[in-house]
């Protein structure tokens, strides 16, 4: 399946995996990768020297390409932007915020620039100012989310750009990719099927709690601050729910979940934890190697696509 994200990128599949915070670090990024995706190291608040290291583990263990999610709102971004240039990355993608402050160091470097977009809008900013393509996502991905479900956003951002789209949100096999590519997306980006991944350095408590997961037990915390994410429900969301509810002030809505995500990923604390997950989690019912998932889930689309 050959669409221009996968001559931008250099991939044998249109299949992008998702930066997370505390998840997509140098051993999944690698494994996708070589499974013909594009697999992604998540820089979230991480350092530069942090990002440089991860970025020179995923060399070792790939000679394919793979890129970095730069993190806008982090106190690191700016040194971890220059990284990306030291370390000859070839594509980046962006969260919280716009990259336009890097765009002309990237392009000058021959980085590709993907932003991550919740609305037509900021998909038309990103390619006025030079966007390689942009990443149309939906209100059904796990973590920060916006308004737009990907049905509705997808086409629209297809309709207002020229650029390549790719969809994420609720895509975790390849009726969800078939059903993108139909809506006019260029390739998809996931994140929870990959973190239910044998190559996910994810705490056992956290895979199996979203394997175990149902159709409802998806919740977003965070509506009331303005800073919505999705989760799988737990002692934790109850309680900032509640919080919310009663009108509790950010700072305190902030205490609650300080560290949470780190609880979930690597102690495993699925009670107090943050587990940042898709509406899809309802969907996964096994852990598989990123080479089967990427595999998988093209192989189906191909077949449903021809039909």
């Amino acid at each position: 399946m050959k669409t221009r994200i996968t001559e931008l990128l250099g991939i044998e599949y249109p299949i992008i995996q998702g930066g997370m915070a505390w998840v997509a670090e140098h051993k999944l990024a690698a494994a996708v990768s070589n499974a013909g995706g594009f697999g992604l190291i998540g820089g979230a608040s991480a350092s530069a020297d942090i990002i440089r290291e991860e970025i020179r583990k995923a060399k070792e263990l790939t000679d394919k390409p793979f890129g970095v999610n730069v993190m806008l709102m982090s106190p690191h971004a700016d040194e971890v932007a220059k990284v990306v240039v030291e370390e000859g990355i070839k594509a980046v993608t962006t969260g919280a915020g716009s990259p336009e402050k890097y765009m002309e160091m990237w392009k000058e470097a021959g980085v590709k620039v993907i932003p991550v977009v919740a609305s037509v809008a900021l998909a038309k900013r990103m390619e006025k100012y030079g966007a390689d393509a942009v990443v149309a996502e939906g209100c059904e991905s796990g973590g920060h989310i916006g308004s737009q479900t990907t049905m509705t956003l997808v086409p629209q951002v297809v309709d207002a750009v020229s650029i390549p789209v790719i969809a994420a949100g609720g895509v975790a096999d390849g009726r969800g990719m078939a059903a993108a590519m139909m809506l006019g997306a260029e390739a998809v980006q996931v994140g929870t099927r990959f973190v239910a991944s044998t190559e996910a350095v994810v705490h056992d408590n956290y895979k199996e709690k979203i394997v175990k997961a149902k159709d409802i037990d998806s919740e977003v915390t965070g509506m009331s601050n303005g800073h919505p994410i999705r989760v799988l429900r737990n002692k934790m969301t109850r309680e900032y729910l509640k919080m919310e509810k009663e009108g509790a002030s950010f700072e305190e809505l902030e205490y609650l979940t300080l560290g949470s995500l780190r609880k979930a990923v690597v102690e495993g604390d699925v009670m107090n934890g943050s587990l940042m997950a898709g509406q899809i989690a309802g969907m996964i019912h096994d852990i598989k190697s990123c080479k089967e998932i990427v595999e998988e889930m093209n192989a189906q689309a191909e077949k449903l696509m021809k039909l």
